[in-house]
């Protein structure tokens, strides 16, 4: 049973573009797919965290928007942080769903007891999945990734009532 749903942001939750404009300000492309996904296991109580090796401002405000419990930007060691974070809040690893695409997460991902990735992760990281979306990371992998873990727990319908009143 999930207790918690960890995801990386960079090539997860968004296609891993990075924007400049002409005052230096960095943007990121969000999915609304994958926000509903968020939404909706939010719905049915399980809390959601970000836990990326970046820091931007897009991604705070995407947050804010989506209301995700947990954020924690700039982290390089994630399976160290995901670590004390879990026996700080005492949750078991084995109920951790961890949602990223590349390098960079393998460690932490090694540590959950379910893990998804886009369908454009790296090899190593598909490897390492339970499960791999058929859609891309910022084009509504994220979604597809809970969907398929809340369908499976019986809750896929309750987070869609929860969330959106239903189908």
């Amino acid at each position: 049973m999930i207790q918690l749903i960890v995801m990386d942001v960079d090539g997860t939750l968004t296609d891993g573009s990075v924007y400049y404009n002409e005052a230096g300000i960095e943007t990121k492309k969000f999915s609304v797919k994958d926000g509903a996904g968020i939404v909706a296991a939010q719905a049915v109580g399980i809390p959601c965290m970000i836990l990326t090796g970046r820091e931007s401002w897009a991604v705070k405000r995407r947050v804010e928007d989506l209301r995700i419990q947990y954020v924690y930007q700039g982290i390089k060691d994630k399976a160290g942080f995901l670590q004390e974070f879990l026996q700080d809040k005492k949750i078991d690893a084995n109920t951790v769903l961890f949602i990223g695409d590349d390098f960079n997460d393998m460690k932490a991902m090694r540590m959950a007891g379910m893990v998804g990735c886009p369908a454009d992760a790296a090899a190593e990281v598909r490897k390492l999945a339970d499960y791999i979306s058929d859609s891309k990371g910022g084009y509504g992998a994220v979604r597809d990734i809970i969907f398929h873990y809340l369908r499976a727990e019986g809750k896929y319908e309750a987070a869609i009532e929860g969330a959106f009143g239903g189908i």
